[in-house]
């Protein structure tokens, strides 16, 4: 339900980015329809899908999910249900932003810049680190269904958090408690990205190695905070790379022309779920 409200916060759709939307249902077995005109496009295959299904096949070559999802939300649910070889087809596209199909006869390329959401559960059961004891999978089935996700995917995604279970006080106190308007978040959204095409002209995570360095340096003591998470949790350079776009995220979602040692801690709490599982 969370993740279906995604593209709601998500910047008004461009001209561009919406006749590229148009055409990519066109050419696809969906079809565009005009109420689609400028709706960012939210996709969540179930986890039976094939490696087909998500990026994309057949011949003629059709767009897969990952491609349907361009400039929008892909959301897969129970992420470690997903055959691990269709999980892995994703690598390449997500990093790279398209995807490529050949077949004997043709070669097609298609847009896949899309933003990944996936949701799983820590353990077969569902029940893990409940307080009621109510998990009854052992410390090993439990490392057995995380292992199910490859490093190389992991990596790939940016924010990793863990939301525990809310207790049935907390269940009934959110309905006296008012959060903030999505109609505000979606304005804060749509100034940082206005913030980030006015001082690079494109997105933070457009950015390669070296406009990162450049774009992305956080103030000293931020540096030297993310030299020390970086060296305590072993990040490889794609994992460094994406915490540091995070942390520019997180700066100019708060509206600061230079991130602090307080964006890189943000930054860094958004990747340690996996880590420490």
């Amino acid at each position: 339900m969370l993740a279906a409200r995604l593209p709601g916060l998500l910047p008004p759709m461009t001209d561009d980015e919406a006749l590229t939307s148009a055409a990519i249902l066109s050419a696809s077995s969906l079809g565009f329809a005009p109420e689609q005109w400028r709706q960012r496009p939210f996709r969540a295959p179930h986890h039976s899908s094939s490696s087909v299904a998500l990026v994309g096949g057949r011949n003629p070559p059709q767009p897969g999910e990952i491609t349907l999802a361009h400039m929008g939300v892909l959301f897969l649910d129970e992420l470690p249900e997903f055959d691990r070889k269709v999980l892995e087809t994703l690598r390449e596209p997500l990093e790279a932003g398209r995807i490529t199909i050949s077949r004997a006869a043709q070669q097609a390329d298609f847009p896949a810049a899309c933003q990944l959401v996936a949701a799983m559960n820590p353990c077969p059961c569902g029940w893990r680190g409940d307080p009621n004891g109510r998990c009854r999978c052992t410390p090993e089935i439990a490392a057995r269904y995380l292992r199910k996700l490859s490093g190389p995917l992991l990596d790939r995604i940016d924010i990793q958090i863990e939301l525990p279970a809310l207790t049935q006080s907390e269940l009934s106190a959110r309905s006296s408690v008012r959060g903030e308007p999505s109609m505000s978040v979606a304005r804060r959204v749509a100034d940082a990205r206005e913030r980030q095409v006015q001082r690079q002209g494109k997105m933070n995570r457009e950015l390669d190695g070296r406009e990162a360095d450049a774009v992305c340096r956080p103030d000293g003591a931020g540096e030297s905070l993310l030299r020390e998470a970086g060296e305590r949790f072993g990040w490889s350079a794609r994992a460094y790379y994406r915490v540091l776009k995070v942390t520019r995220t997180v700066a100019d979602l708060a509206g600061a022309d230079v991130p602090s040692a307080a964006h890189v801690a943000e930054a860094v709490q958004y990747r340690r779920a996996m880590a420490i599982a």
